[in-house]
């Protein structure tokens, strides 16, 4: 990639009719930061605002298919993942990775669903550890999904919330730059904080919380902007934390402005155009 080429990055992870979360999202968020989105179905749900009502995932031979025609053709500058769904599914994706050398691979362990409804199954946190943190540059987790993550209680305090980052980058590679980005919007109080960690450099990131209930997808959003922005600010100072931050202004804004939407009854959806109406 040149520095005047406009990344391309692709996002494998699940579709939400409502636009909110998902590739869906991922395309609005890679788009509004300057990157062209790619994307690989990894599984389908029936979904809205209020509930996940049915998820059905595509035979593993076709979602191998995908991915290696789309990287035999498009130059991948970087990958996020989502909603994976099955043991099978992670396994598929992680060997495609690795054959492909994917760079900034960008992993949302999406487990659950803002409506409650579970997304991930059990035996496939297993190979999720196994195969796929190894490859990803970033790892992206809530505060439950880095309990499970971990196999302990999910964080409850600030305090808590470092040795769980501690433990996080743990289980990546030693060998090679790796990041943690633990998202705290889980705790309680008025203040929103992010911890951002490599192994080395602790990097507290503090923000007002935005009183609306319109976070459905927030985790999705952030997640693809980070990756959007990776490819981008490579050759900047501090070009990890630079990204991290401008996906995290970038979000609240969509955050704040969600309110200009009208989208159905439950947790709306963010503005991911809010720069553009």
């Amino acid at each position: 990639m040149s520095a005047s080429s406009i990344p391309n990055v692709v996002s494998i992870a699940g579709i939400d009719p409502s636009g909110g979360a998902g590739i869906y999202a991922d395309l609005k968020a890679f788009s509004a930061l300057g990157a062209y989105g790619c994307g690989v179905v990894a599984a389908l749900t029936a979904q809205n605002t209020q509930a996940v009502t049915g998820v059905h995932t595509p035979p593993t031979d076709f979602l191998r298919l995908q991915i290696d025609t789309l990287f035999a053709d498009v130059r991948i500058d970087a990958a996020k993942l989502g909603m994976l769904g099955t043991a099978e599914i992670v396994s598929t994706v992680a060997d495609r990775l690795v054959h492909f050398a994917a760079p900034y691979v960008v992993l949302d362990p999406v487990m659950v669903a803002k409506s409650g409804d579970h997304l991930l199954a059990k035996n496939a946190v297993a190979m999720l550890r196994e195969a796929l943190l190894p490859l990803s540059f970033m790892l992206t987790p809530n505060l439950p999904e880095a309990g499970v993550l971990t196999e302990t209680r999910a964080p409850e305090t600030v305090r808590e919330m470092y040795r769980c980052a501690e433990r996080l980058r743990e289980l990546l590679p030693t060998v090679s730059e790796r990041w943690v980005l633990l998202k705290g919007g889980h705790l309680p109080g008025d203040e929103l904080v992010d911890l951002l960690f490599d192994g080395d450099q602790m990097i507290e990131m503090r923000a007002p919380r935005i009183d609306t209930k319109n976070t459905h997808g927030t985790g999705c959003t952030l997640s693809s902007a980070i990756a959007a922005l990776l490819p981008r600010c490579a050759g900047e100072f501090k070009p990890v934390e630079t990204s991290v931050r401008r996906a995290r202004d970038y979000l609240l804004r969509a955050i704040a402005e969600s309110g200009r939407l009208d989208v159905g009854k439950g947790h709306g959806p963010v503005h991911h155009f809010h720069a553009w109406y």
